[in-house]
């Protein structure tokens, strides 16, 4: 399959200070990230909650800007790219935010919200803008009144549809779907999950999707990445993960799943963390699961395990060395 996106080392720190005074924290949220999506491709990200897992997704679309590593797009490095620079690649990689509202411009109708893309891009006539504005509602399965609505006027569901119709709007390439159905219920859940992967198929999209929600992200994807406190603890085939998992953490994280047949319910057998989950300020020095982990060794308190390839998938865990 052709590469579309390559992530090497990827770094992205950020600098805090808990008063006036006191000194300078570095905050380590995207700590040397390897990653590649494919074209047509969706990766699904996985991980607990200030993991970094939304973090990443920006710093790929250069919403933040790269501390280190690099950022290929199509094989052109866009790390360093200044914004001017930078207007070509944001018509290709696009964004589908977590709170549709809060993403929204209250102030601006359905209509206008979805062309604003364009006339920034400078695509499309007057007239070529008012259809495909049309096109696209109609695409995402919103009725033509709606738009001239403005986004309070409508339900959750409603909302992330027209900030799906906003992302399609200057025709992209690869979308960042920053947990686009957190917010939503079951039902509509289903909706737009099942209109995303239409989506791909007729426009050949690659998604990188970002969830809580593990048996949503193991149905959407074709690969799976496993991050733990800013880095890539596993990565592979979206059903060998689930079938297999071979990372500590990972084992932990797909025993929490619910399993809707009582008698495998009954079976399995859930696996609770202990200990305290290290901060992303002082981050242990070695594996950063060492802290939690039932395997533990002593060679995971001194060395940090690279991410390396164990029987067709990446995993970054001393008991494969």
């Amino acid at each position: 399959m052709t590469e579309i996106l390559r992530v090497r080392s990827l770094r992205k720190y950020f600098t805090i200070r808990d008063s006036y005074f006191w000194k300078k924290n570095t905050v380590k949220a995207v700590d040397g990230i390897d990653l590649e999506i494919n074209k047509g491709e969706t990766f699904g990200l996985v991980g607990e909650s200030g993991c970094g897992k939304s973090t990443l997704g920006r710093t790929i679309l250069r919403l933040y800007n790269v501390t280190d590593g690099t950022i290929e797009f199509k094989q052109q490095d866009i790390t360093r790219l200044t914004e001017a620079e930078l207007i070509p690649y944001r018509k290709k990689m696009q964004m589908i935010f977590q709170d549709p509202y809060a993403s929204l411009n209250p102030r601006m109708t359905v209509g206008d919200i979805i062309k604003e893309p364009m006339i920034i891009h400078d695509l499309f006539d007057k007239k070529e803008k008012e259809e495909r504005v049309r096109h696209l509602i109609d695409t995402v399965g919103l009725k033509a009144d709606h738009i001239r609505r403005y986004p309070h006027e409508f339900s959750g569901g409603q909302r992330q549809r027209i900030g799906i119709a906003r992302a399609l709007a200057v025709e992209p390439e690869f979308i960042m779907c920053d947990e686009p159905i957190s917010a939503l219920d079951v039902s509509i859940q289903a909706q737009i999950i099942n209109m995303l992967e239409g989506l791909q198929e007729s426009m050949n999209l690659s998604y990188l999707f970002v969830a809580h929600d593990l048996s949503m992200v193991r149905h959407i994807s074709n690969r799976i990445g496993v991050m733990y406190l800013g880095n890539l603890v596993e990565c592979g085939n979206s059903r060998e993960l689930y079938k297999d998992p071979m990372h500590p953490y990972t084992k932990a994280l797909l025993s929490s799943v619910p399993i809707p047949d009582p008698v495998e319910a009954k079976k399995s057998k859930r696996i609770i963390l202990k200990g305290e989950l290290p901060s992303t300020i002082n981050p242990p020095r070695g594996c950063p699961f060492v802290t939690r982990c039932v395997s533990a060794m002593p060679v995971c308190g001194d060395d940090k395990p690279e991410l390396k390839e164990v029987d067709g998938r990446k995993v970054a865990c001393h008991l494969y060395n």
